[in-house]
């Protein structure tokens, strides 16, 4: 039930008798961001790691693929796909808000989640499985995490075969030898960006997370700051960048930094200029990213039984990294996280428009805003024609 909360804190809050659950692994890419969002928020949740029999039956059966993380909901409601659950939780438990107020900074959010959730997919599965000692950490979390009740060699064949698995997808993310040098010049740049704005800033856009913290460390939590290669060559040297994982991982509660005085987010709906190489960065090649899987996606549903799932991937697209070119596997689930930030833009008045414009175009993305992306929605782990064609929130399936 809802019960008003004290004047003082000026908002409501959902009372529940049970705790929400999070099902996922801390060496999985997407676990770390709803784990650190829901810590955030403290929101009271149980994180259970997940067993053959969870992942390969009950989690399949509830929201139609075998996936991490899953959070069930007090009242039984399996919900996945992080900025799903975030949506839904957000909307049961809005304070604090970790959607900006003023619209540039929102739609900056928005965008920064759709980079961090996608375009760091390859940085973090290459660190991961190009170096070796990184196995024996994912070794022996997976397999007692998989098979908790028996012997280590059964677990040790287990998560040989979930290894392997992963690895055959390394070449679809783009992750093949004659790319690695150019991501790894990409990886150098850009993490020193970072550290350079965290040397300044305690959040992207001030001094409290918002929507685009939780999607950049998706990758930086359970990827580069807990494999032991990236956490010692990439994150290590760079303090300020490691201290932000570790902010987002273990947050302080909300109360001890209003009680500071300080502000919360940069006055004036500014962007740091720390910032803008990085939202450069993001015009120059992730967008390009996003055209050019719209024009396969189009050209692929001109023959495409009306409301088919695509398939999970297409053709390869090619775009520029740094001072290189990287190709990669088209998803066409990255353009449902596109049209989740446009959507956000839509939705504002022509003034608060015409500010995200203005600043897109100071960042070389305008073209962002004319992406006319057909209508998707979500369908497992991949995406669909959305006949009704509306604007909807995420759903969660409460049947099983």
């Amino acid at each position: 039930m809802w019960e008003r909360a004290p004047a003082r804190e000026q908002h409501w809050r959902l009372v529940v008798s049970d705790r929400y659950t999070l099902y996922g692994w801390h060496l999985s890419y997407f676990t770390g961001k709803a784990m650190c969002y829901l810590r955030y928020k403290q929101i009271p949740f149980t994180q259970k790691p997940v067993d053959m029999v969870t992942l390969m039956w009950r989690i399949k059966r509830k929201v139609g693929a075998a996936v991490m993380p899953v959070v069930v909901t007090p009242d039984g409601q399996w919900i996945h796909d992080t900025s799903c659950i975030i949506d839904h939780l957000e909307a049961r438990w809005p304070e604090p808000s970790v959607h900006p107020a003023t619209p540039v900074q929102r739609f900056a959010s928005y965008w920064m989640e759709a980079w961090g959730d996608e375009w760091w997919v390859p940085m973090a599965m290459h660190t991961r499985w190009t170096y070796p000692e990184n196995y024996a950490l994912f070794e022996r979390e997976a397999g007692d995490a998989l098979l908790p009740w028996m012997p280590r060699f059964v677990k040790r064949r287990a998560v040989k075969f979930v290894a392997t698995t992963l690895r055959r997808m390394l070449h679809f993310v783009g992750v093949r030898p004659p790319q690695m040098p150019v991501m790894d010049a990409w990886m150098d740049e850009m993490l020193d960006l970072l550290d350079a704005h965290f040397a300044q800033q305690r959040f992207l856009f001030g001094d409290r997370p918002q929507l685009g913290d939780f999607g950049l460390v998706g990758s930086m939590y359970g990827h580069l700051g807990r494999d032991p290669w990236p956490a010692r060559e990439l994150v290590a040297p760079r303090p300020h960048l490691r201290a932000w994982i570790d902010r987002m991982s273990q947050p302080e509660p909300t109360s001890d930094r209003t009680a500071s005085g300080q502000s919360v987010l940069l006055a004036n709906d500014a962007i740091a200029p720390t910032l803008t190489p990085v939202f450069q960065a993001m015009a120059r090649e992730f967008l390009p990213l996003l055209e050019g899987i719209n024009a396969q996606v189009k050209a692929k549903l001109q023959d495409w039984p009306a409301g088919k799932p695509l398939p999970r991937r297409l053709a390869d697209v090619q775009v520029p990294m740094g001072q290189g070119q990287f190709r990669r596997a088209a998803l066409p689930y990255t353009l449902w996280m596109a049209q989740r930030t446009l959507d956000v833009f839509h939705g504002m008045d022509a003034q608060e428009q015409a500010q995200v414009r203005d600043w897109l175009r100071r960042m070389g993305g305008e073209r962002l805003l004319a992406l006319d992306i057909p209508r998707l929605k979500m369908h497992g782990v991949c995406v669909a024609l959305d006949l009704e064609a509306a604007t909807r929130p995420c759903a969660a399936d409460p049947k099983g």
